[in-house]
């Protein structure tokens, strides 16, 4: 289907908000007791909450393939501000994935909540978790200082369960030059050059990236750090590494957080027919 067929819509109805409870199943296999239900949703919208649906055209009409749920929280010393916009699930469903839906979404997000007069949209996600990196970091131009361990605690989605629940809690700074700019350029997350050296060591076994040495110190240069291509893959066939990845990275980005890093971009490039993925990390 072609990406232009696709329409973005802001929902307001109980109807529409059912249809994104049943979204949440597709996209994640949640329980009843797991998913965010319709009237969250209605009493969000009613006091400046966005929810967002993405519908494609079909035979019976249309179909929700994708919906986005954010709504108005406080700011804190961190982030400098009083007011901002908390993102809080997004999904498309399976066969609709890799096609822009989600990044269309977010504009259409970012749309709304600038005509709020708010500038800082955030949100978490696994930083391990590539296809979601590309999009966050290397497509929107969020930043991230902030790494929380173990947020959600034991999760029994399809995409979480067993892990441990480590998350980015990522600033949007929707009105920014930087986000401007990237926005404007539309610069593809994958081919992308990130000049920098590497800060951790990555090996390959049986096809497998395996996490090496970290960094004993940051040293105030710009530097890269590798993630696996498929985090659910290696999740899959070899989860005692996906745990060894989860800690590895902790340790990691604790450190540079600590030193007064911050994650500034995302790129992935194919190296030897391996897909290769990496974070830019700035002082």
């Amino acid at each position: 289907m072609d990406e232009r067929e696709i329409s973005i819509k802001s929902l307001h109805t109980l109807d529409a908000f059912r249809a994104c409870e049943d979204l949440q199943v597709q996209v994640w296999q949640l329980h009843d007791r797991e998913l965010v239900p319709d009237h969250i949703f209605l009493t969000s919208v009613r006091h400046g909450g966005v929810v967002l649906g993405a519908f494609a055209p079909g035979d019976a009409g249309e179909k929700m393939v994708g919906m986005l749920f954010g709504f108005p929280g406080l700011g804190d010393e961190t982030f400098g501000v009083d007011r901002l916009h908390c993102s809080h699930i997004m999904g498309v469903i399976p066969e609709q994935q890799s096609k822009g839906i989600g990044y269309r979404l977010k504009l259409a997000q970012r749309a709304q909540v600038l005509q709020q007069g708010l500038k800082l949209v955030i949100w978490t996600y696994d930083p391990l978790e590539g296809r979601n990196a590309a999009l966050n970091i290397g497509k929107l131009g969020a930043i991230c200082r902030r790494y929380e361990r173990n947020l959600y605690g034991d999760m029994r989605d399809a995409l979480n369960a067993g892990l441990l629940s480590d998350r980015f809690e990522v600033e949007w700074w929707i009105d920014s030059e930087a986000v401007r700019c990237r926005l404007e350029e539309g610069k593809p997350e994958t081919g992308r050059v990130l000049d920098a050296k590497a800060a951790n060591r990555v090996t390959w076994y049986d096809g497998l990236p395996v996490p090496g040495d970290a960094p004993a110190a940051w040293k105030g240069e710009p530097a890269l750090v590798e993630i696996p291509a498929d985090f659910q893959h290696i999740r899959r066939v070899d989860f005692a590494l996906a745990v060894t990845w989860r800690l590895h990275f902790r340790a990691l980005c604790e450190a540079a957080f600590a030193a007064g890093y911050a994650v500034v971009d995302f790129a992935s490039t194919v190296e030897n027919g391996m897909r290769r993925s990496f974070y830019r990390l700035e002082p």
